[in-house]
């Protein structure tokens, strides 16, 4: 009996530990993204959406939603606020008429490489409060247990496409 209530009391507690720690790490990630995205007119879920559809070149708004862990009307929505503003198009395909596909326009394009070179104008307070670490260890952290954990919730498919997304920034 007294393993169950330690067990289940563990359970709980690391359950806790995870929301404690991971509403604070938003909290900061969420500001740092809206400073640093504000000049350009966009929210942070318009901006995730226009990532993931460079991205992914041709997604679904079924993917889109997958890989911008939001529910399938909220990735639509952005994705129309997006295509009203002429950085996204909208188009049905032969062979899947079901389904509707998002391509990033050459405007959306622009958009995202000048977001990406403002990166330094604005304060990260995630990137500031990690500096520590890549002095100490000569490297920012890896988070590869907390990366297993994302892996064994979404699956391979989520993790493959964000290892891929980040492989590409580093590469162009």
């Amino acid at each position: 009996m007294s393993e169950e209530i330690n067990s289940a009391q563990e359970a709980m507690l690391y359950t806790q530990r995870i929301a404690h720690l991971s509403k604070a790490l938003w909290k900061a990630v969420e500001k740092d993204w809206q400073a640093w995205i504000k000049p350009f007119d966009l929210n942070i879920n318009e901006h995730h959406v226009l990532s993931i559809a460079a991205n992914l070149q041709g997604a679904s708004i079924s993917d889109i939603a997958k890989f911008g862990v939001m529910h399938v009307s909220t990735a639509f929505n952005f994705s129309k606020n997006l295509e009203e503003r002429g950085l996204l198009s909208f188009s049905k395909r032969d062979d899947d008429k079901r389904n509707t596909y998002v391509e990033i326009t050459e405007k959306g394009q622009a958009l995202l490489k000048e977001i990406d070179d403002s990166f330094n104008s604005t304060n990260h307070a995630v990137l500031e409060g990690s500096l520590p670490l890549k002095e100490m260890y000569g490297k920012f952290p890896q988070y590869l247990e907390l990366m297993a954990v994302i892996r064994n919730i979404y699956g391979d498919d989520f993790m493959d496409i964000f290892e891929k997304s980040f492989k590409d920034s580093e590469n162009g």
